[in-house]
């Protein structure tokens, strides 16, 4: 065990300080950083002083209605000369004049560019409205007459699938996310580790260090080793995904949407944090023993891409058939891959994201997909002697065969 826990260190060590793991893990998170930056220009910008629309009447309140937008109107200027001088010098974008002509009221904007759909509609509404009260008072109508012109009609909605709609909107995000989580990942372990066994193959050091341990000892322990950097790509991911969700409420640009979409995102989290995980983790862990073995059967680095293909189809065989049948769980060929090992950590999350599964058949494929995963590794660890210290280019087949014979 010691000697396991020596090489997981330095196998850990390795990954995580190099360049190339700080870039991957850092990238998302500058992306984000760069999102919320330009949305908070954007935002300041909107509402720099150069944006806003001076608002110049009499009527007090009126004004006041008027410029309750603090980000995109002013009521700074209280006459159209000190507004026309503001304009001049590029301090606003224009002025609104309203005044009262005899009952009527009369609004008109002068400016460098046009009132947004926004303005213009706001604008109109608190106009109408204040003119609609002014016409109210100049009727002099009875309280009952007042009473009969403020009935409004009624518009009732019954949606009867609405629920359905949601839940399935939750279960469409839920599934896309932890697919392409997973598929991201495994393109990119399984690539580094095999590159890393293909780079070690035939050397002094590795006919050193197995003079000294086990062969799969070493094997296991830089199974271990990888399997500590995942875990650690992922728990920054999902600390940094935590620290966006409880973030994200106090930023202006991106409070409404995180509002509106709360309920959406706790519902999606919880779909990532249950049996669906084990599902990823397992599928990683099987899929990267996998690249080991491929990476074990070449002898030059360069020849890894070629090794590796078997395992990219494989990956992509899973990933490509869940995109494709994702929304049809009950289908017989996601029910029958949900128990194959390496296609089950795809197939299997469908059916309990969409409750298409019992608890039964769930153990039985978690038991298929660990004994497999525990037996691919202890096989491999029996042969990677007789692999890795193979320098004859004689080809994947021939190579395992010799793996095989040697062990």
């Amino acid at each position: 065990m010691v000697q396991i826990g020596i090489v997981i260190k330095e196998t850990y060590r390795r990954q995580v300080k190099s360049w190339s793991f700080l870039l991957m893990v850092l990238s998302p998170f500058i992306f984000l950083l760069l999102s919320f930056g330009v949305g908070y220009l954007s935002s300041t910008m909107a509402g720099s002083k150069e944006d806003r629309v001076a608002v110049v009447t009499a009527d007090s309140r009126l004004k006041k209605q008027l410029t309750v937008d603090k980000t995109n109107t002013t009521a700074k200027y209280p006459t159209v000369t000190a507004a026309k001088k503001a304009l001049i010098s590029k301090k606003i974008k224009g002025y609104l004049k309203v005044e009262n002509m005899n009952g009527k009221l009369t609004a008109a904007y002068f400016g460098v560019e046009h009132l947004s759909e926004t303005q213009h509609d706001r604008f109109l509404q608190i106009l109408s409205a204040q003119q609609q009260i002014m016409n109210l008072k100049k009727a002099q109508l009875s309280q009952n007459q007042l009473l009969t012109l403020r009935t409004q009609p009624q518009l009732k909605q019954t949606v009867s699938d609405n629920n359905q709609n949601a839940q399935s909107a939750v279960k469409l995000v839920s599934f896309m996310a932890l697919l392409f989580i997973m598929y991201f990942i495994l393109l990119t372990y399984t690539t580094t580790v095999a590159q890393e066994i293909a780079s070690e193959k035939g050397t002094k050091i590795m006919e050193m260090i197995f003079s000294s341990m086990p062969a799969k000892n070493y094997f296991y322990g830089k199974i271990l080793g990888t399997f500590g950097v995942i875990a650690t790509h992922l728990a920054i991911y999902l600390i940094g995904g935590m620290s966006l969700y409880f973030v994200s409420p106090h930023f202006e640009f991106t409070k409404s949407i995180f509002n509106e979409n709360k309920e959406t995102v706790d519902k999606v989290v919880a779909n990532l944090s249950n049996l669906n995980l084990l599902y990823v983790l397992l599928g990683v862990i099987i899929f990267t023993v996998l690249a080991a073995l491929c990476g074990s059967l070449v002898v030059r680095p360069e020849d890894t891409s070629k090794a590796i293909q078997p395992v990219m189809y494989l990956v992509m065989a899973g990933f490509f058939g869940a995109l494709i049948l994702g929304q049809s769980a009950d289908n017989v060929i996601v029910k029958v891959a949900s128990f194959i090992p390496f296609l089950s950590s795809f197939f299997m999350p469908i059916r309990l994201i969409n409750g298409n599964t019992d608890t039964f058949q769930v153990v039985i494929s978690l038991i298929i997909l660990l004994a497999s995963t525990v037996g691919l590794t202890v096989y491999v660890g029996s042969l990677y002697a007789g692999l890795i210290l193979q320098t004859d280019d004689v080809g994947l087949i021939k190579s395992f065969r010799r793996g095989l014979k040697i062990k």
